[in-house]
């Protein structure tokens, strides 16, 4: 890499390349936030001669992907074969200086900036503002507009008093003459490029993991932006209510699947071309993923995924195996899925795991059954010591997505009860509901401790009025139900709960969440290849200790 290496930019070379589309904004960088009466702060303090600042390019002949448009003016694309200057220090300067010279409308939202209405007070002194945005005081011809001062001619000019001559002609050479300072990094990585901008915004919002892919993997030639392209992905997602995918989750995939490695050093040296060749093959892989995950284990909405991440084994199976998982494949699989997800695996360290564990699923791609160095508890009892609910937990999600396996169906009517994205960020959601009441239970002198927990919860629509349920018991309630629903002991079957046995009738809660214990034991080992370490190491994890909320690991 050369030195970097300053050099003075007079103003008519400074708006003439970024008019070439040779001076460029990268997409990376911030939105341009500037208002109106900063952009006349700047320009006040050239015609003082106050230091404004310096600004960093890199040049180089990479193609990023940039801002195309400056208020009204298009900008063009790089002469083809030419360098580019990216800025990676002065946006906002920058931006500002082009749109109020060129006198710019600036739309952002509903509020439109029209940068031709900066002024230049003519009547003040040095130390007062000279470059002001209100002139609705102001005498005529005491004041110029900044774009009249800079485009027009002498036949405008001579409109204002012989007094102002002078200062008009002085102010226009200042501007006019005016070299900005500018540092050229030449011809460097991209890499030590966002680097540079990382370090040199080290007050602001670091550059995500993302945003340099983003950066990295442009390609106009071959209409490649990832940025779009991850949202036309996320876009599609929606429509089977599994949009909450993060742009980490699918930068890992990719990593996985070219370099079995995941970490941010790994998905850094991902090659442009492999990167872009991959991706429609990968977006498939993910889809399929997701069609099995909805489809054989039922889980509807991405929510209840115990970990974004699961997404990453899955889809690097689907991208190497285009077919559905039969026989041993889907066995191994399935036990794969569950002891991830109820073993805490990827509460922390995502990405190391996430490398040991795509060895595990080469190994189910030629049917061999992967070894665990960690193990499940099945038993009831560990389920009634572990099972605080807490939305945000892996193992609350697995039992979750037992729960929805089933298919829950209305108290009322028997109606699929709608699961959706929007209604699971928090633990008092509307697709949860506390078979006993929690204030019942307060009643009675049983506290949270033992009423929040995910053996009492069950999965239910808007529809239940669970204001008219409220604090009363299960007994009472289930009457009127009974009564409104002759199916009621079938439809409560799709929630775990056995009306006859579970004690609902004489409000026993004890006797409810040992049943439904059980009944949450039995389901878990119908997916879980049991070994016999699984019985000799039940004690080993405990979930409370390990197993927190999901940790987003870029």
């Amino acid at each position: 890499m050369n030195l970097p290496e300053p050099k003075n930019l007079p103003y008519k070379t400074l708006l003439a390349d970024i008019e070439k589309g040779l001076i460029k904004i990268p997409q990376f960088q911030r939105d341009y936030v500037w208002n109106i009466e900063r952009a006349a702060n700047l320009i006040d303090s050239i015609l003082k001669g106050y230091p404004i600042g310096t600004f960093i390019t890199w040049k180089t002949k990479e193609s990023l992907r940039v801002v195309k448009n400056l208020g009204n003016v298009a900008l063009p694309p790089v002469p083809e074969g030419d360098f580019a200057e990216y800025v990676l220090d002065g946006q906002q300067r920058l931006t500002s200086l082009f749109c109020a010279l060129k006198g710019l409308t600036i739309v952002r939202g509903s509020k439109n900036d029209d940068f031709s209405k900066i002024f230049i007070n003519l009547t003040a002194n040095p130390e007062e503002q000279i470059v002001v945005t209100d002139v609705s005081n102001f005498e005529d011809k005491t004041y110029i507009s900044l774009t009249d001062l800079i485009n027009s001619g002498l036949s405008t000019l001579v409109t204002y008093d012989s007094k102002f001559h002078l200062l008009l002609d002085e102010y226009k050479q200042i501007i006019q003459s005016y070299n900005f300072s500018l540092i050229e990094v030449k011809e460097a990585s991209i890499d030590v490029a966002t680097e540079i901008f990382t370090r040199i915004n080290v007050g602001g919002k670091p550059l995500s993991l993302f945003e340099i892919m983003v950066a990295k993997t442009f390609d106009s030639e071959k209409e490649f932006d990832l940025s779009e392209k991850f949202q036309n992905l996320v876009s599609t997602l929606k429509n089977v209510e599994y949009d909450t995918i993060s742009d980490a989750t699918v930068l890992q995939i990719v990593s996985l699947i070219i370099t079995k490695e995941c970490n941010r050093k790994n998905i850094l040296r991902l090659e442009k071309t492999q990167f872009i060749n991959i991706w429609d093959n990968v977006v498939k892989a993910i889809e399929a993923a997701v069609d099995y995950l909805k489809g054989y284990y039922r889980i509807p909405v991405s929510k209840l995924l115990p970990y974004n991440a699961l997404l990453a084994p899955f889809a690097y199976f689907f991208y190497h195996h285009k077919d559905k998982p039969l026989d041993k494949k889907q066995k191994y699989l399935e036990d794969f899925f569950w002891r991830i997800s109820l073993g805490g695996r990827y509460s922390s360290s995502v990405e190391s795991k996430l490398a040991q564990d795509i060895k595990k699923i080469d190994l189910i791609l030629v049917e061999i059954q992967p070894e665990y160095d960690w193990y499940i508890d099945t038993s009831p009892e560990f389920i009634r010591k572990n099972g605080s609910f807490n939305a945000g937990r892996s193992y609350i999600k697995a039992m979750l997505c037992i729960f929805a396996y089933y298919r829950p169906v209305s108290f009322i009517d028997g109606a699929i009860v709608n699961i959706n994205n929007d209604w699971l960020h928090r633990a008092n959601s509307r697709n949860y509901h506390h078979f006993f009441p929690k204030a019942y239970l307060s009643k009675k002198g049983i506290g949270e401790a033992q009423s929040n927990h995910i053996a009492n919860i069950t999965i239910v629509d808007d529809f239940l009025n669970k204001r008219q349920i409220g604090a009363k018991a299960p007994s009472e309630y289930m009457t009127k139900f009974r009564e409104q629903n002759p199916s009621l002991q079938n439809h409560m079957l799709t929630h775990l709960i056995n009306i006859n046995n579970y004690g609902i009738w004489t409000n026993d809660y004890e006797n409810f969440i040992q049943q439904r214990c059980k009944a949450l034991s039995l389901e878990i080992e119908k997916r879980i290849l049991l070994t016999c370490n699984d019985t000799i190491h039940s004690q080993i994890i405990n979930l409370e200790d390990v197993d927190t909320q999901e940790v987003e690991m870029i």
